[in-house]
Parts: structure tokens; sequence; C-alpha cells
């Protein structure tokens, strides 16, 4: 199937690592030209370095950007343009969970979380709108977590947040329609940086990787027994922004190999 991406701008927020950087290259493999950015120079440097070798220079834009600092994302925004004068797809993919109860969970840890959670799609949403109202194929699409429907109690400033971006997903779709669709994927376990820390700190370090997602898996009742990988997220991601879905906007598609318990 021919997903119309051929000639198409995209832009990924958090594109130099797991989920970002995976649907960087099925994009680029698509004929998209790709913008990615992210807070940390040097592994930037070197993921725009490894897709331009594949990709061609021409089509790759790497630049350092903190998602959560508005002028950050405006000077991105501007490159973009300058760049490519144009955007079609605007991928917001960045920020991590903070496991903590309510009773842990400091004012400043709960302003961190909204603040990251919500401006690192605000912001981005913000500085690339004018561009996408001009392409014939605009799609904005939110990477979250399976938590904005099924909240954890040890996770609850992250969970409560992630509820948000859901709400604000559902009403750009209708405030931005029909020139703009807007929708999301909420995420399960992926396999992620994260999961490779905790796995470096567990408690027996006689148990192989596999061995400890196995555990992992079984304790978080998840039906498929394993963790996601981010190529599998991925790929949904870019079927949901392509022109293929263009009747789809204000949707939710969970990836989480059936850990999910509503209906």
């Amino acid at each position: 199937m021919d997903l119309g991406l051929s000639g198409r701008t995209v832009v990924i927020t958090g594109g130099t690592s797991g989920i970002g950087l995976a649907a960087a290259g099925i994009f680029l493999d698509e004929g998209a030209r790709v913008a990615i950015c992210g807070r940390n120079a040097e592994r930037l440097d070197k993921v725009a370095a490894d897709l331009c070798d594949r990709f061609g220079a021409a089509n790759v834009l790497a630049r350092r950007c903190d998602v959560t600092k508005q002028d950050d994302v405006a000077a991105f925004a501007r490159d973009v343009e300058a760049w490519s004068g144009r955007v079609d797809i605007l991928i917001n993919n960045a920020g991590q969970g903070q496991m903590t109860t309510f009773a842990s969970t400091t004012d400043e840890q709960w302003r961190h979380e909204l603040d990251l959670k919500f401006f690192s799609q605000i912001y981005p949403v913000r500085a690339f709108q004018a561009l996408l109202e001009k392409s014939d194929a605009a799609a904005i699409l939110a990477v979250n977590s399976l938590l904005a429907y099924q909240p954890e109690p040890y996770m609850v400033a992250t969970s409560a947040a992630r509820a948000g971006v859901q709400s604000l997903v559902k009403s750009l779709a209708t405030e931005f329609a029909p020139r703009i669709r807007v929708n999301s994927v909420v995420l399960g376990l992926i396999d992620s940086g994260q999961w490779e820390r905790r796995f470096q700190a567990r408690e027996n370090k006689a148990q192989s990787r596999d061995e400890w997602i196995e555990v992992l898996a079984k304790s978080k009742h998840i039906p498929f027994g394993r963790l996601g990988n981010p190529a599998e997220v991925a790929r949904a991601i870019v079927f949901l922004a392509s022109p293929a879905a263009s009747y789809v906007t204000g949707s939710a598609l969970e990836i989480s190999g059936g850990i999910s318990r509503f209906i």
C-alpha cells in the first residue's frame, strides 16, 4: 500500500532514540524528508550522521531543541521552514514517566510533570500550525501512554498529565478539522532506555535481560508476555500520520500487547 509520504516533510520531536528514531527511519524509507530534534547534542549529531548516510543529507535536518522551551521550539520551526518550506506531519514524541505516589509527589514534581507533558505538545503545535495549514494532508500525532486511560497509583502525576494530553488531542482534532488531522497512540510497556536502566539496576544480577523481561511482563499481566519494541510503535505512527489514514482524526490507537482493562 502506498502511504502517500513521498516528498512530504515530517517533524519529529524526541527523534534521537527509541520510538522517535524508529519512526524517522520509516518515514525516510517511505520517501519523506524528516526534521528531528533532541536535547542531547552529542547523540543528535551521531543520529543525524547515520540518517544522512542512509538516506542522504538533503533529506535530514537535526537541531538541538528543548521542547519545553518556547524559544527553542520557535527557532526549530524557523529552521525547518528555511530548510523545507513546508511541514505536512508533526509527531510530538517527548517525555518519560515519573514514579511517585500522591503522598510522595512534591509540588515541584507536579509542576515538572504537567509542564513537560503539556508544553511538549503545545509549543510544537503552536510553532508549526501555520506551516501545517498550508499542507493538503496535514497531520499531528501525539505519542502518549495507556496511563491516560488506565492510571497507576505509583505514577499519579504522570497518569494525570497523560489524561490531560488525551483531552487536548480530542479538542485539537475538533478545532483543527478539517484542515489538520490530530490523533494519538497510547502505549503500554515499550522497550526503551528507561527499561534498560531499570534492568541494569535489578537486584538479581545473575538474571539475563530476557529472563528479567519475562518476569516483568508476567508481573504486569501483559498477555503477549513481553515488552513492545519501538519499531512496532513506529509503524503504527507512520500509518496514522500518513495520507493513507485521511479520514481518521481524534482517535487513540492502543499499542500495548493487550495489557489494557478498559473498554
